[in-house]
């Protein structure tokens, strides 16, 4: 009988990887995919994951058809929609079975193995998550639309609106807000157009200049990480209140942010032991244990 594979997927706003290791735990290959947002389309969003997924068996030269043999790790964006979860997971996959959770909860258990900890996810969008005495708590991590404090999203949209506060005559120019400006050619309209069909991958785009700007001392740009800083302070200092001994920052905010907080709070930052490719592969493999036919087999 061919040996089981297991393969994690991390999915965000943006795009999604994977990772496939085989039943001893060696690296196979990885690979990239679109967007996987559960509360995306999904279809697109297994085609995302599908894409990610082919490239790393291809990676590791195995071909597509040995995905059937795969036990699937999904820790995606929005995943705690558990009707939008059915849907998705009603798409045809080749995956022998697949456990889902919220990309907090892979992030979670591959920065801290299963121990009590907290995560603060700083990515397109953004989420704190926290276990402790087994219990779960959220903070933070709602969707763009009411909550994702400190996200790439919100700085970028912020940063927009801000841009036309300078265009009207609101707010003082900066060489940030005449930078977003010329990105639509100076039109007004061309921004209402890219808002009214805007996601959060569209906003978080802008991040880059943000920070370039920042890191030159920009009025703009310095006043936006400030306020996202101390939007992060505050998920923070709510994780270590609710109990978590340490805080892992992950996504690809993560690194420019930490720059912005106190040291007060720095000192409740700890490094991840794994990622959440890593965290999602654990899970797999915890729910094939959990398995009735694997409690049978042990039995």
């Amino acid at each position: 009988m061919p040996e089981p594979l297991y393969i994690g997927i991390d999915g965000g706003g943006t795009s999604c990887r994977a990772r496939l290791r085989d039943a001893t735990g060696a690296l196979l290959g990885e690979g990239a995919g679109g967007p996987a947002n559960v509360r995306l389309d999904p279809a697109l969003v297994m085609r995302s994951i599908l894409t990610a997924s082919r490239e790393a068996a291809e990676k590791g030269g195995l071909a597509e058809a040995d995905l059937s043999r795969a036990h699937a790790g999904f820790g995606l964006a929005g995943a705690a929609l558990t009707s939008a979860n059915a849907r998705l997971l009603a798409e045809p996959h080749p995956f022998q079975t697949v456990a889902i959770e919220t990309d907090a909860y892979a992030a979670w258990l591959g920065a801290h193995r299963g121990a009590d900890g907290a995560i603060l996810i700083l990515g397109t969008g953004s989420c704190g998550f926290a276990v402790v005495g087994g219990r779960q708590y959220y903070v933070s991590g709602y969707g763009a639309e009411v909550s994702d404090e400190a996200s790439g999203q919100r700085l970028g949209r912020t940063a927009i609106r801000r841009a036309l506060w300078a265009e009207d005559g609101r707010a003082a120019m900066s060489p940030l807000a005449a930078a977003i400006l010329d990105h639509f050619h100076d039109s007004v309209e061309e921004i209402i157009a890219f808002a009214t069909t805007a996601r959060p991958a569209d906003y978080a785009r802008f991040v880059p200049l943000i920070l370039e700007h920042a890191e030159k001392g920009d009025a703009l740009g310095l006043a936006l990480m400030s306020e996202s800083a101390a939007d992060s302070v505050r998920i923070i200092e709510r994780l270590i209140e609710i109990g978590a001994p340490s805080v892992c920052l992950i996504g690809g905010l993560a690194e420019p942010m930490a720059k912005w907080l106190p040291q007060s709070v720095r000192t409740h930052l700890s490094k991840p032991k794994s990622d959440a490719l890593d965290g999602a592969i654990l899970m797999a493999r915890r729910a094939v244990e959990a398995s009735p036919l694997a409690k049978e087999a042990r039995a």
